[in-house]
């Protein structure tokens, strides 16, 4: 491949290196240039461009990421993988089912070393996925390369399955609990809830629930007649040595004990053991909790089917330091896959103070006969979404009441003080864990309609690497609303200060489409008394989008 500044002339066939804005629109990186678009070049003043040239027995960046990624998918369905892509150079996969990834370390740097123009990132092995979420992405860094640089790619992967998800193979648990003099009942249901919780989020059921007195004998005759695949012991008092009673009572039953203690906290007292060759596991009291915990981590294993052994958990000390980690996830459960329509929500921000409106409630002005708010909500609504959120200050009663009736889910944020970023962090914990896309809406946009929100769904295209999709005005001028994929979830729930996801966007450029609306309402919001005045006095109060 050649790359480097051409003049037009010679830039016809060739692949744009660097996107160019024109008066007409933009010219993306990667666009293989056409007649058309050197005309809008030359008219434009532009007289050179940077360009990569393919040479014979080269590959299309695309092509290139493809063949790796087949490579490392085999037969996909096998493996627990599908296959998103190619798009720019990069070529994804994804889980199909909820489960436990594994990946082969040693295959993935054989592969990364042999030419850094290829490249391959997964997440950590055992991690924890769901259907859909995004495992490994190939990336292939120029806009082309040698076809013999990606089979020797290829070579270095081994012909083994290099990334696999696991799926839960356990169908049940048992759980038992033991009960010491003076234990309160709460206790009791506190430990059987958090548990039912942490099974149902890796796909299994309880086949059986006890309480025992805290005595060996006792607990060894209930863990002789307990139904289910594998045993969770949920103590009184945790174990504090294997001669305690749990781990002895596992042993008093036929059963051993594997390892007793684990180098992560929360979950140092855990202990595992058998029962012929159903799994034993002894919890510690923190798993009433739900917090991560080294449990889990054992757990998710087991229910896999995978093997969990004394040198397994011995090896968990590297980043099993969990109770330090402020943003550390809840369990969860995986959504199901869902075939069809992607689940896309809006989350309309109107939790601004309002300040420089001087006493007025912007949100609460009259737009064609209704609060400017509520008309926002109706245009989210009749845009055909699977929700509508509106984030509103706590204890706004004006609001609440102008949004009384609709069918819509009304989302308080306590620090809205905090600007922007906080609103958005409320709204994004309480969309639905399938939501395959949300929608970002200030509600002090008066000529934003249901339009504006269909054309931005009609764009989203995941697969085509349209993951940000931003409204954008009759002219030209970028604006609101904006759509994020499920990529970005965790970045806009990490959001901080009052500028929004401007600066997802600026880092996410390759992932950006802006989508035409109709006229200037993409651009067109109101702040203060004179803003308000001068739009009325146009009479623009009529609104572009139905």
């Amino acid at each position: 491949m050649r790359f480097g500044p051409v003049p037009l002339s010679e830039a016809e066939g060739a692949v744009l290196a660097h996107s160019i804005p024109l008066p007409g629109g933009r010219l993306r990186k990667g666009r293989v240039l056409g007649a058309q678009d050197i005309a809008a070049l030359s008219a434009a003043g532009i007289g050179q461009v940077t360009v990569a040239r393919l040479e014979p027995g080269d590959l299309t960046e695309d092509e290139a990421a493809r063949r790796v990624a087949c490579a490392l998918a085999g037969d996909g369905a096998g493996l627990g993988l599908t296959l998103q892509g190619p798009f720019t150079g990069r070529a994804n996969l994804l889980a199909d089912r909820p489960g436990i990834l594994r990946v082969d370390a040693a295959a993935v740097d054989r592969l990364n070393a042999v030419d850094e123009r290829v490249t391959l990132a997964t997440l950590p092995d055992f991690a924890r996925v769901g259907p859909r979420d995004l495992v490994a992405t190939v990336k292939i860094l120029p806009f082309g390369l040698p076809e013999a640089v990606v089979a020797a790619a290829i070579s270095a992967l081994g012909g083994a399955a290099v990334v696999r998800v696991h799926g839960r193979v356990r169908a049940d648990a048992a759980v038992i609990q033991t009960r010491v003099r003076g234990m309160r009942e709460t206790l009791i249901a506190k430990g059987f809830a958090a548990l039912r919780d942490r099974l149902a989020a890796l796909g299994m059921a309880v086949a059986a629930e006890r309480v025992v007195p805290h005595e060996t004998a006792a607990l060894a005759a209930a863990l002789a007649e307990l139904p289910g695949e594998m045993i969770l012991i949920l103590g009184a008092s945790a174990a504090q040595d294997r001669a305690d009673v749990a781990p002895a009572a596992v042993v008093a039953a036929g059963g051993r004990i594997e390892r007793f203690g684990m180098p992560v906290d929360p979950g140092n007292l855990l202990f595992l053991g058998a029962l012929g060759e159903r799994p034993v596991v002894g919890l510690p009291g923190s798993v009433r909790s739900p917090a991560l915990n080294g449990a889990d981590r054992v757990l998710e294993r087991l229910a896999c089917g995978l093997p969990v052994s004394a040198a397994d958990i011995a090896a968990m000390g590297v980043g099993g330091l969990l109770k330090e980690i402020p943003t550390r996830p809840q369990p969860r459960t995986a959504p199901p896959a869902r075939p069809g329509r992607p689940r896309i929500a809006a989350i309309v921000l109107a939790a601004g103070s309002a300040r420089r409106m001087r006493g007025a409630d912007k949100l609460l002005e009259e737009v064609e006969g209704a609060p400017l708010i509520a008309r926002i909500a109706r245009a989210c609504l009749g845009a055909g979404l699977a929700a509508v959120h509106v984030v509103l200050p706590a204890g706004d009663r004006a609001r609440r009441a102008a949004l009384a009736g609709l069918d819509l889910d009304i989302v308080d944020n306590p620090l809205a003080a905090e600007g922007m970023s906080s609103s958005i962090r409320a709204g994004m914990a309480a969309i639905d864990p399938e939501t395959d896309a949300v929608i970002l809406v200030l509600a002090d946009m008066p000529e934003i309609g249901a339009a504006h929100l269909r054309r931005l769904v009609a764009a989203y295209d995941p697969a085509g690497g349209r993951e940000i999709c931003r409204a954008v005005t009759a002219s030209g001028r970028p604006g609101h609303p904006v759509l994020f994929g499920r990529r970005f979830f965790e970045a806009l729930r990490g959001l901080a200060g009052d500028m929004g996801a401007r600066e997802i966007i600026r880092a996410a450029e390759g992932h950006v489409v802006d989508v035409p609306t109709p006229g200037e309402g993409a651009a067109t919001d109101l702040d203060t008394p004179e803003a308000w005045a001068e739009w009325r006095a146009r009479g623009d109060a009529a609104t572009a989008g139905g």
